[in-house]
């Protein structure tokens, strides 16, 4: 008896070398951050086998090859190389060039992976969730060739239901719908309301399904995007998923506040990509036919660049692009954001910001939706405070709006938060506006949002009980995966 445990507690021994020597070099050559790096090995060594086995499912953020470079094969279509900026580089060029070409952020967005910005955009905010779901359905009734969609969260309830219905009904009018949804994030959506879309004649797809039998289980890494487009002409993003909480119908959480946008003009082309990419991804179809990307005239005045970001960059935009905004701040940097874990790169930005005199400000939650993200952002809080930033914790209802403003004509709206998850984890798309009064409407309600909100007290949130610094400061552990 004795001798078979010895012989199994061997083997064990055995394995758990083989895994340390697989693992530990692929954590040294896949995690760039030294904390986070030695943060895997010493689970990978300290929790025998286990360890490797919880890298394998979190930490290693792997995508297919074969997406980078598809990714790459479509965005030639769209990438145009700037001259530098001078005040004789961009005379005689298209409003586009002179946007690009005059402010910086373009630029550096440009550099890492954003799309080109485009003039002659139709732009309209929705700051409340229930007339942005009706526009949107509004415009899908409409549809006259396709419909797209992609969700991080879809629910098989009243309002999953509304949107299955429009669906259905444009489907079987002959117009194609292509639906796709995150699998972990929509891991509760009913098998039965996937078949009757399936019968009805719309293409459902799972991102990166939590199916071995079809690939490799990715837990850790998700589609964290909202996209609409109908006929490649009318575009929707934003903080909203599809779901009665997103409307404002759960006791839980009451007055659902998000930011959701409408586009009308060139920058659809953009989002349509996006949403390409990430089907052919998903289901193998390629969508590069021309009437998926129609010639598009001039909807409006404003100028839009669009950035998705995700883990297959080898950087990441929209890190890069919050990092560079943050600095490029003289006055003003207001942010709404539900989850907030920043890097040490981030949190040093934002420091240098205050140094300099800017105005910061984050807009938050009261109460919270997941444990470990609330009190992690808690943790980082009270930095925020130290030198100098402002918090408020939304009161009325549940916080969701993604917006970052930089003085008095930057703004980007969208569906990365500021946490290590959008910024480095999940898939995610924003769109940035370079026009006045569109940051003057967003800093307007901002100023309304802050009115439904509790300012943090510097020397009240420092006397919390110790009790809850040591939940914050174990909650922060997890920081990389937030």
């Amino acid at each position: 008896m004795f001798a078979d445990f010895l012989s199994q507690l061997t083997l064990l021994a055995l394995m758990d070398g083989l895994l340390i020597a697989v693992v530990i070099p692929v954590v040294l050559m896949k995690k760039r951050d030294s904390t986070v790096a030695v943060a895997w090995c010493l689970v990978v060594l300290l929790m025998p086998v286990v360890g490797a086995l919880l890298f394998w499912v979190f930490g290693f953020a792997h995508v297919q090859r074969r997406r980078a470079l598809r990714k790459r094969q479509h965005r030639s279509r769209y990438r145009t190389d700037y001259p530098p900026s001078r005040p004789e580089a961009f005379r005689g060029r298209s409003p586009s060039e002179t946007v690009t070409v005059c402010h910086p952020l373009a630029q550096i967005a440009l550099q890492v992976d954003g799309f080109a910005v485009s003039m002659g955009n139709a732009v309209q905010l929705y700051h409340d969730t229930t007339p942005a779901f009706e526009a949107m359905l509004s415009a899908i009734e409409q549809a006259q060739h396709h419909v797209h969609l992609q969700f991080y969260i879809v629910r098989d309830d009243s309002t999953g239901r509304r949107l299955a219905e429009v669906l259905l009904r444009k489907a079987r009018a002959g117009v194609q719908v292509r639906f796709l949804y995150d699998s972990l994030g929509s891991f509760f959506l009913s098998r039965r309301l996937q078949n009757e879309l399936h019968a009805g004649g719309v293409r459902v797809c799972s991102f990166l399904p939590l199916n071995p039998l079809q690939s490799r289980i990715q837990v850790n890494l998700r589609n964290h995007r909202k996209i609409v487009v109908v006929d490649g002409r009318i575009a929707f993003t934003g903080g909203m998923n599809i779901g009665d909480e997103y409307l404002g119908l759960s006791k839980r959480f009451g007055y659902w506040r998000d930011t959701f946008v409408q586009i009308r003009g060139p920058a659809v082309a953009a989002l349509q990509r996006v949403f390409s990419e990430d089907w052919h991804f998903a289901a193998g179809e390629l969508l590069n036919a021309a009437e998926f990307f129609p010639e598009i005239e001039s909807a409006g005045p404003y100028a839009v660049q669009v950035l998705e970001s995700g883990p297959d960059q080898e950087c990441n935009t929209s890190r890069e692009v919050y990092f560079a905004a943050i600095l490029e701040a003289k006055k003003r940097l207001w942010i709404a954001s539900p989850y907030f874990v920043p890097d040490n790169g981030i949190l040093d930005a934002l420091r240098l910001a205050r140094l300099r005199g800017v105005d910061v400000r984050l807009l938050c939650l009261l109460r919270p939706d997941h444990f470990l993200s609330f009190h992690a952002s808690r943790y980082y809080w009270s930095d925020l405070l130290h030198f100098g930033g402002q918090v408020y914790q939304y009161a009325r209802g549940m916080m969701h709006s993604k917006i970052l403003l930089v003085d008095d004509n930057w703004a980007m709206v969208g569906t990365s938060n500021l946490d290590n998850r959008s910024l480095r984890l999940n898939f995610e798309v924003n769109c940035v506006f370079y026009a006045e009064d569109l940051v003057q409407e967003l800093a307007t309600q901002f100023e309304r949002d802050l009115s439904d909100s509790i300012p943090l007290d510097p020397w009240t949130f420092a006397q919390r009980s110790l009790w809850q610094r040591l939940c914050e400061n174990a909650c922060r552990l997890f920081a990389p995966i937030l």
